[in-house]
């Protein structure tokens, strides 16, 4: 039982902190790291609280309300923490919106068929845990429930993963080969002298050894701010360019719709290199032709860097020749990319207060808030993705 245990210990740890360090700001994401980790901790533990057990059915019901209309996203904001209140009394009555959330689920998004299927396979077995079934096998619940969690957290990444653009499978299964060859180096050295008294140890070595290569480089990152603060930015941006690289998908025949999301993906990390790395269309043989003929090496930020400056041509070309902004139809498009993803302008953000920005930057933000709606904004920048595409798709076609 207790090598089940920490097998399945492992893989939820995992796999929690991978999709945890994909990009903590996510609902999605966060929210099944949660379920996760609480279900890794409860292992650990040799008597877990019952709130802890029915976490994970907590955060599963939350993942999926991201799949559906707004107003159940909302409604479970305002009811999660209540509910894990009452499940501290009655662990059972999470089953109650997860049932739901899974009814909802199979009617409204068809397309989720199999997260669905994984979704009533978990409920069953927390059923079995909550309701305190005793004629199953401990170690049969525990993998059943294990592998229905790590199921949906690998569809959750997948589906990150295809939103970004990304490719994920290469990076999932370097991530895991490396935390879990780190995990048996040195849990393999408590596991040749275990007793009882061991076990807690155990369960912590492979927990930090896994932790330790999940989340390497922030906490690299971490170290760098207060050890290198001078040059702590141009390291972040390496180590996120290279680990970028195995999330580059490749750059099959796509049609000129798919260049389309690709491009409109690629505006959205406009200011971010390390994000461009990513993007199948440095791949691009226009970006292997201009490289060569400024003599620059074939480097991926080089690449990354290329791509930037072929937005920005595109974007710009959009822009009228009567002045240097203007608020008429025909500016739209421009305003819309340019302004927010070259300049940097976040209109509608209490939180990005711009003090460096030019007399045009400043009438466009003005002009932002006071007379455009925020779904217009998106709408625009859609468009005008759409415009720029077509140039570029235009410059790949002629050669």
């Amino acid at each position: 039982m207790i090598g089940v245990s920490v097998v399945v210990f492992g893989l939820a740890w995992w796999l929690g902190l991978y999709l945890l360090a994909r990009d903590p700001r996510k609902p999605l994401l966060h929210r099944t790291a949660a379920g996760l980790l609480a279900y890794a901790v409860a292992l650990a533990l040799p008597h877990p609280p019952a709130v802890l057990l029915a976490a994970p059915a907590v955060a599963w019901t939350g993942v999926i309300a991201c799949w559906l209309p707004e107003r159940y996203e909302r409604w479970w904001r305002l009811g999660a923490v209540p509910l894990l209140v009452v499940a501290h009394f009655a662990p059972a009555v999470v089953l109650v919106p997860l049932a739901a959330a899974f009814a909802l689920l199979l009617r409204a998004r068809r397309d989720r068929a199999l997260a669905g299927v994984v979704t009533l396979m978990f409920t069953l077995g927390s059923a079995a845990v909550l309701l305190r079934v005793d004629w199953l096998p401990p170690w049969l619940m525990v993998t059943s429930i294990g592998v229905d969690l790590l199921l949906f957290g690998v569809l959750v990444a997948a589906a990150d993963a295809f939103d970004e653009g990304e490719a994920v499978r290469a990076d999932m299964v370097r991530s895991l080969a490396v935390s879990a060859g780190t995990a048996l180096v040195f849990g393999a050295q408590v596991a040749l002298f275990l007793d009882e008294r061991l076990v807690p140890l155990l369960f912590g070595t492979v927990a930090a050894a896994v932790a330790v290569q999940v989340l390497a480089n922030p906490l690299a990152a971490a170290v760098d701010r207060v050890a290198l603060p001078a040059v702590a930015a141009e390291r972040a941006e390496l180590r996120e360019a290279a680990e970028a690289l195995p999330k580059r998908p490749p750059l099959a025949d796509v049609d000129e719709a798919e260049f389309a999301k690709l491009t409109r993906r690629a505006l959205s990390h406009y200011g971010d290199l390390a994000k461009l790395v990513a993007s199948p269309l440095t791949r691009l043989p226009v970006i292997d032709a201009r490289l060569a003929a400024r003599g620059a090496a074939d480097q991926p930020l080089e690449r990354a860097a290329e791509l930037k400056s072929l937005l920005l041509e595109g974007i710009s070309r959009l822009k009228p020749k009567d002045g240097d902004f203007g608020t008429s139809d025909e500016w739209r498009h421009y305003n819309a990319l340019y302004f927010y993803y070259v300049v940097g302008i976040r209109p509608y953000s209490s939180r990005t207060k711009r003090e460096d920005l030019d007399p045009e930057s400043r009438k466009a933000l003005a002009w932002f808030v006071n007379q455009v709606p925020e779904r217009t904004l998106h709408n625009w920048q859609n468009a005008g993705a759409k415009l720029v595409a077509a140039d570029l798709f235009s410059q790949v076609a002629d050669r």
